[in-house]
C-alpha cells in the first residue's frame, strides 16, 4: 500500500508522539479532524496504527512488508476453495479420462460407495497409465490412483499459507478441502496452485 504526503506526515507524528489523539494530530498540521478521518481510518484499518478508545493512535512498528505477510496468514481455505471434481473408484480409467479433460481439472479426487475419500488421480497418473496397451475402459481407477492414507489434505479453516507450502513442498497441484467424519474424510472442496495464486494476486491488487 502507498502512502500519500498527508498519511507519512500522520504516521511520523504518531511514531514520535504516540499515543496521541486525534485532535492533537490535526492540531499538528493545521487541519480539522474531520479532514483526517479517512486518513487515520485507512492507516488503522491498513496496521499501520491502533486506535485505543480515551488514549489515542499508537504505531504499530510494522512494515508494508510485515503487513502484507500479515493478512496472507489471515487467508483461510474457505475463502478460495472451489468446487472438486469428484469420480467414484469403480470408474474406468478412460472415462476419468474423458473427466479430467471435460471438467479442465488437473487432479480428480475419488471416493467410495459411501461418498467418502479413496484416493486422488492427477494427469501424470492417468498418462502413465495409457501409455501401456492395457484396456482403458476394463481398468477401474483405484487400481492406479493414489491410495489413503498416503493424501495430502487440509480443511476450511486452514491458513491458505499453509496449503500453498504443502504443495510446493509435496509437488502436487491440488488437495482436497474435506470434514472429518466418523467413518472418513467428506470432499467439500479442492485447493489448486490457481486458486492461491489468484488470492495472492487479489491481496496484491487490494493493497
Amino acid at each position: 500500500m502507498e502512502l500519500n504526503k498527508r498519511q507519512e506526515q500522520i504516521l511520523q507524528i504518531v511514531k514520535d508522539y504516540g499515543p496521541i489523539t486525534g485532535e492533537s494530530i490535526a492540531e499538528k498540521l493545521n487541519l480539522t479532524r474531520a479532514t483526517l478521518r479517512p486518513d487515520l481510518a485507512i492507516l488503522t484499518m491498513a496496521g499501520y496504527l491502533e486506535a485505543r478508545p480515551r488514549v489515542g493512535y499508537f504505531y504499530t512498528g510494522k512494515t508494508g512488508k510485515q503487513l502484507f505477510a500479515d493478512k496472507m496468514k489471515k487467508m483461510k481455505v474457505e475463502d478460495y476453495q472451489s468446487i472438486p471434481v469428484v469420480i467414484n473408484e469403480n470408474v474406468s480409467v478412460y472415462d476419468a479420462i474423458v473427466t479430467m479433460f471435460l471438467e479442465d481439472v488437473g487432479t480428480l479426487f475419488v471416493v467410495d460407495d459411501e461418498s467418502l475419500l479413496a484416493g486422488v488421480l492427477s494427469r501424470k497418473d492417468l498418462l502413465r497409465a495409457s501409455l501401456g496397451k492395457q484396456e482403458l475402459t476394463a481398468i477401474p481407477v483405484n487400481i492406479i490412483m493414489t491410495r489413503m492414507p498416503n493424501i495430502a489434505v487440509c480443511y476450511k479453516d486452514d491458513p491458505l499459507i499453509d496449503v500453498a507450502e504443502q504443495l510446493i513442498e509435496k509437488q502436487i497441484d491440488a488437495m482436497p478441502v474435506v470434514r472429518k467424519t466418523e467413518k472418513g474424510y467428506e470432499v467439500i472442496g479442492r485447493i489448486t496452485k490457481t486458486n492461491i495464486t489468484k488470492a495472492f494476486v487479489s491481496l496484491a491488487k487490494e493493497d
